[in-house]
Order: structure tokens, then C-alpha cells, then sequence
């Protein structure tokens, strides 16, 4: 569709990132993604691009802001796209929680709730949250995951 074209040049242009035909793509694989997307997964889901070329895009991406990097646990990292579109990491008000299924091994966003408070020492400066349930997701609880210590 020629909006969502135009949608996707216009985010990356106001993040200061000039719209390259494979930005286009990650950007719109990562959003169309509807989860959290490893880079394998990113490299299954574009076959136009190579790992590399992948990589140096999600690069850009963190360093601009558009995407959350996020550490599920099983070794690696996932990315999402930030939903507030802020290029500024301090008004960034999209941290929410995620699951992390130990049977299909997806990792799924859980917008609409929001992180507990957290106090820390005096001293600490908090720059990230990464807030992580792990156990079954519906689907693979329903078909009793064998794959899990569930």
C-alpha cells in the first residue's frame, strides 16, 4: 500500500534516519511482526535482504530510538518497534512487560500493562527496564507443550 509507504518514510525520517528501500523493509517486517522479532527470525521473514544488511538496519534503528531491544532470556535478542515514535530516549513512554513462552520460544508484548515501580538504592541511575514473565503462552498450554518443564 502506498499510505503505509509513506507512513514508514515519514517515521524513519523524523528519527533522523533517511529512507533506504532495505530500512523500509525491516522496519515494516518489524512492525508488521506483531511481537518481538530475533534477528534469525527477522532473516526468515526477509529473504530480499542479507544478515548483514539486516543487522546494520537494526543497528541504525536502536540508535535513533525506533526500536526496543529486548533480552528474553533464552540467550538473545529480540526487537520491537517503539509504538510512541519518540526520538528521545528519556520521553520514551513505551516500556511494558513481555512473556517469554518456554515452549514455542516467541516473545510477546503485554501492552496495556503497566511496569511496577521500582525504588532503587541511592546512587543507582536506572537507563533501561526489562520486565520478563516466562512460562506457557495460551496456545501451547492448550496443546500441553512437551517441550517445557510444564
Amino acid at each position: 500500500m502506498h499510505d503505509d509507504h509513506e507512513h514508514y518514510e515519514t517515521l524513519l525520517t523524523e528519527h533522523g534516519v533517511k529512507a533506504t528501500a532495505n530500512r523500509l523493509v525491516v522496519l515494516r517486517t518489524l512492525d508488521e511482526g506483531g511481537r518481538p522479532l530475533s534477528l534469525t527470525e527477522l532473516e526468515h521473514r526477509i529473504q530480499t535482504i542479507d544478515k548483514s544488511g539486516i543487522f546494520r538496519a537494526i543497528t541504525l534503528f536502536r540508535e535513533h530510538h525506533l526500536v526496543h531491544v529486548i533480552d528474553d532470556g533464552s540467550g538473545g535478542a529480540r526487537f520491537e518497534l517503539c509504538h510512541s515514535h519518540s526520538h528521545d530516549a528519556d520521553a520514551d513512554d513505551d516500556q511494558h512487560p513481555h512473556f517469554f513462552c518456554e515452549c514455542c520460544r516467541r516473545t510477546f508484548c503485554l501492552t496495556g500493562i503497566a511496569l511496577p515501580p521500582v525504588v532503587t538504592p541511592p546512587g543507582f541511575a536506572v537507563t533501561a527496564v526489562n520486565y520478563m514473565l516466562k512460562g506457557l503462552c495460551p496456545e501451547c498450554r492448550d496443546a500441553q507443550c512437551r517441550h517445557s518443564r510444564y
